[in-house]
């Protein structure tokens, strides 16, 4: 059974009980693309079987995102899974929706950001919440991102929260973005609640919970590895299938350079890459 799961994921969850239990349920291989902490939602897509060949293709898509910041309060985790390290007052004037939607659009556009340091981002070979828990100080580089769009969706006075949307590149941080905006209104904040949206062609409304998937009577749909990979079309003929699992060149009469979709009497059987009018095997699925 091979193709693509899309699970909408549950809070108190990590992505790798995720992929255990549904390992579990089709005895196949699973791998995920990008983790979602334990206390976020959403998206969260699984290759199963021969799909998880395919995963560096699918793993710098854009994300998109609804998170609530918490202001007045700073945390060591960025969430709200760590501990209070900082108060700091809120200023009412600074909540105003014109400032909020001003402040939220000067996000907009490439930008450095630093990662906090409760991520699983590797420096000399150790993650960086390694050091964290151990209380090593570590130099945290920044990176370059893209925020696409942000929109402000609403703002609770009472308990000084915002809820936000945001369209980002691969690598983004909302819980280091959530950081950023509480300093640019003032005070501090954390992240308090993630959901994510969507991960490229990947969309929470086609979405499924662990829990349905575990009580489904039918097999749930998986999605074809074909159907998401975006490349051009190649049929082989019978004489060059040989060709292709020894990963011999075929001349292809194509302008066309860079990876593609192989099939055979069209029955999708792997990706290939063509430079200067030659198709190589690259995955056989």
């Amino acid at each position: 059974m091979n193709g693509v799961i899309i699970i909408n994921k549950e809070k108190n969850y990590t992505s790798n009980d995720v992929v255990r239990i549904v390992k579990k349920i089709f005895k196949e291989k699973v791998g995920h693309l990008g983790t979602l902490d334990p206390n976020a939602t959403g998206v969260l897509p699984l290759l199963i079987g021969n799909a998880t060949k395919i995963s560096k293709y699918l793993i710098n898509h854009d994300k998109e995102y609804e998170a609530v910041l918490k202001l007045g309060e700073k945390r060591d985790t960025a969430d709200i899974e760590g501990s209070i390290i900082e108060t700091k007052v809120v200023l009412k004037e600074e909540l105003k929706k014109e400032n909020v939607e001003k402040v939220l659009k000067s996000f907009i556009g490439k930008q450095e950001q630093i990662p906090p340091i409760y991520s699983a981002i590797k420096v000399k070979g150790r993650k960086l919440y390694d050091y964290a828990r151990k209380k090593i100080e570590v130099d945290i580089k920044s990176r370059q991102v893209e925020i696409y769009s942000i929109k402000l969706k609403h703002i609770n006075l009472k308990e000084n929260e915002i809820t936000f949307y945001v369209k980002c590149s691969k690598g983004t941080y909302i819980r280091s973005l959530c950081e950023d905006i509480a300093s640019k209104l003032q005070t501090v904040g954390f992240m308090k609640e993630l959901n994510r949206i969507s991960v490229g062609d990947f969309k929470l409304k086609n979405s499924i919970t662990i829990k349905e998937l575990e009580n489904s009577t039918d097999t749930y749909k998986l999605i074809n590895i074909d159907e998401v990979l975006e490349f051009p079309k190649i049929e082989l003929d019978k004489k060059d299938l040989d060709k292709y699992l020894n990963g011999v060149f075929i001349e292809i009469n194509s302008d066309y350079d860079g990876p593609c979709k192989v099939y055979l009497e069209s029955k999708f059987i792997g990706t290939g890459i063509i430079k200067n009018k030659k198709l190589k095997r690259d995955v056989v699925i």
